[in-house]
């Protein structure tokens, strides 16, 4: 049983930067009232980035609510367009993957997304199915619907020529393709982020060109890593991963800035508008302090992909180490194979992957964020007995136990 039509158009605008057209996505919703069958909403996932982040989740999260409603998600794994390599907001070109490369992350891909995703409802698939059987009269056809002055109408691909940098002829030949997802699938709506847009779009109008009804589009925000400035991204390492340890993903929200609070509330922990509004109005008149706000914000994002027992669990454990100054209840413990009893500390640091180099740890220690067994390291030269068992901390949440193996 669906809801009504104004249920669904209202829970579907929420946190939406833009529907199109969406007169007609209400038209689709009452025929699928009237059928009682479901629309069939795509999303096309890029196989060359398999780790999630709360970043990917945002359109995930929308998604789940089209499930939520009773429409099939179909999850459609770039596995052949990864082999093309989408420059979407890139300055060059991507590297191009390897099928076995592509099909390797998407597995990836698909475990992580079902943390957000519903697997009722759920349907994956793979577009070499199609695009890898197409012949070369096939693909003519293809690039028959579109014009060079088209393709250059995308933001990207028009710098880069007026720059005078090289675009491959392959390049134009990625929105094709993921254009024609569309209609071999016969979507009824795409999903993503923003910067999507133009592709989507493509999706559309060659939808009409074969002679589909054309579908909607929808795009969500792109959500801001903890540093506040940049795109959330693993490289840059202003990330919350979808597998984040509970600790992890409370520790780096109440990391972020005040004024990300209310984003990653809406974006994080997808919350309903008016706890949103609520949110909002008691940070703008001072009834609600920003700390609590992220402490709110912290753990609905914990309870969503962890349960609501971690979220209280994960503050609980953030009070007695932030503010109480207490160690966390367990700190894992790790036998290494050192060379020596006594070791410097910047190597045994990078042997335990608590610094990704030595020279990361030297700065890490210059800065004074390394301590042994509650004693902070002040000199990079500096030494350790790991005969026994030697607390390290590095930052604020990183600990481990360590001793000689």
């Amino acid at each position: 049983m669906f809801p009504t039509l104004n249920e669904q158009m209202d829970l579907i605008r929420s946190g939406v930067h833009e529907l199109l057209p969406e007169e007609e996505l209400a038209q689709k919703i009452e025929r699928s009232l009237k059928t009682q069958k479901p629309l069939h909403i795509k999303l096309g996932c890029d196989p060359s980035r398999p780790d999630l982040h709360l970043g990917h989740a945002v359109v995930l999260s929308k998604m789940r609510q089209f499930q939520d409603l009773g429409h099939l998600a179909i999850l459609l794994i770039g596995d052949f367009t990864g082999m093309i390599g989408d420059p979407t907001g890139r300055s060059k070109t991507r590297p191009a993957l390897t099928l076995e490369e592509t099909r390797e992350n998407g597995q990836s891909y698909i475990e992580q997304a079902t943390h957000v995703l519903s697997k009722d409802r759920l349907k994956l698939v793979y577009n070499s199915e199609w695009l890898g059987t197409m012949s070369f009269t096939d693909v003519v056809a293809l690039t028959a619907k579109f014009t060079v002055a088209q393709m250059l109408e995308r933001d990207d691909f028009s710098k880069r020529y007026k720059a005078g940098e090289p675009i491959s002829i392959h390049e134009f030949l990625y929105p094709l393709a993921q254009g024609y997802d569309s209609v071999a699938l016969e979507a009824d709506v795409e999903l993503g982020g923003t910067d999507q847009k133009f592709n989507l779009l493509v999706g559309r109008e060659l939808q009409r060109a074969y002679g589909k009804e054309p579908q909607c589009i929808l795009t969500m925000p792109i959500l801001e890593g903890t540093d506040g400035v940049e795109k959330m991204s693993k490289s840059l390492g202003n990330y919350i991963g979808l597998t984040d340890s509970p600790r992890e993903m409370f520790g780096k929200t109440m990391s972020i800035p005040d004024t990300l609070i209310s984003r990653y509330f809406r974006y994080g922990a997808f919350a309903l508008d008016a706890a949103v509004k609520q949110m909002e109005s008691g940070l703008q008149d001072g009834t609600l302090h920003p700390r609590n706000a992220k402490v709110q914000t912290a753990m609905a994002i914990v309870a969503r992909y962890h349960g609501e027992a971690a979220g209280q669990a994960a503050f609980e454990e953030f009070e007695r180490m932030f503010v109480k100054k207490d160690l966390p209840d367990e700190i894992e413990s790790v036998a290494l194979p050192l060379e020596a009893v006594v070791m410097p500390i910047v190597d045994v640091l990078a042997l335990a992957n608590l610094a990704p180099s030595k020279s990361e740890a030297r700065r890490l220690i210059q800065g004074g964020g390394v301590s042994v067994d509650g004693e902070r390291v002040s000199d990079v030269a500096a030494t350790a007995d790991f005969s026994t068992e030697r607390l390290l901390k590095v930052g604020k949440r990183k600990f481990l136990k360590i001793r000689k193996d």
